[in-house]
């Protein structure tokens, strides 16, 4: 059985007081890729997606995780029933979460929004599942998910 409870210790960043960060940035924190992938793959944490369908489907996935997106369409709307969806999948608001999109912006937007709504141990995956962007305004070169070889699998 999985516990995805916030009791196992690891390393955030950045990493000042539990109330002080989240009051700071709005969520507990923001966790490397392959912290992440070590969190999630012993079974410590939830890994949710929050980016598009098609973005999942084109650019890469990770097999097993959860996913939710944060905002859809062409235009990027916000999901209006994000909050709810992930109730519906992760209902234990003091379960362990990790969050990832394409560079770290939207699921640190996401994350707050969790916050808000009373999850207590939501972090962001830092950089992402491709990055961020380098010299040339391309992603997957520089930092992110795919990037550090972490398991991910394309449709």
């Amino acid at each position: 059985m999985m516990n995805l409870r916030a009791d196992t210790r690891f390393s955030a960043t950045p990493v000042p007081s539990g109330q002080a960060l989240t009051e700071a940035i709005g969520f507990a924190g923001l966790v490397s890729p392959q912290s992440a992938w070590d969190l999630f793959s012993r079974g410590e944490a939830a890994l949710l997606d929050v980016r598009t369908i098609e973005e999942r489907a084109y650019v890469g996935r990770i097999e097993g995780s959860l996913h939710v997106a944060w905002a859809t369409g062409t235009a990027m709307n916000r999901n209006p029933h994000f909050i709810r969806q992930v109730a519906q999948q992760l209902p234990d608001k003091a379960a362990r979460i990790l969050l990832l999109c394409r560079s770290g912006k939207r699921s640190a937007a996401a994350a707050e929004a969790l916050t808000k709504a009373g999850y207590t141990a939501v972090y962001s995956v830092d950089q992402g599942f491709e990055g961020n962007l380098d010299a040339h305004g391309h992603r997957g070169g520089l930092d992110g998910w795919r990037f550090h070889g972490l398991p991910w699998l394309q449709d």
